[in-house]
């Protein structure tokens, strides 16, 4: 069901039409977080593009449901409303990835800041860190 909801907003985001700056940024993972139940993120200055208006506040696995999560603050940083796509893997301590998850959200103004969640549904039972794998920005 969570799959299907994600793939019906891809394709509404898609079809809004794109910005004029650069709509996908695929991060490198030396520009990662450290490994941590709640790992904050440690962007590199000066990113440019939609990943640079991405920032990772928290990573967690919660201690019930055993599911990761990752906290992100979107600042829109382009000329125009945006909409935003940002996917998320969590990886255990030697980098293997364990699951991903998707946040989505939509018409934030320019300069404005948005909070968004993506939450893995697998049980994980390591101490994990959240990486950004791409960012994908539309105009609104």
């Amino acid at each position: 069901m969570i799959v299907l909801i994600v793939v019906v907003v891809v394709a509404v985001f898609a079809v809004a039409g794109e910005d004029d700056e650069p709509d996908r940024t695929p991060t490198s993972p030396t520009a990662q977080p450290t490994a941590g139940e709640r790992t904050a993120s440690r962007q590199p200055e000066g990113e440019s593009g939609p990943r640079g208006d991405v920032k990772i506040t928290a990573c967690e696995v919660d201690p019930v449901t055993k599911w990761a999560d990752a906290k992100l603050l979107i600042t829109n940083r382009s000329s125009k409303a945006s909409n935003y796509i940002v996917q998320v893997e969590f990886v255990d301590a030697s980098g293997r990835r364990l699951s991903e998850a998707t946040a989505v959200t939509s018409n934030v103004a320019p300069g404005q800041q948005s909070e968004a969640t993506a939450q893995g549904v697998e049980q994980i039972t390591a101490k994990v860190t959240c990486r950004i794998t791409d960012v994908t920005r539309f105009a609104s």
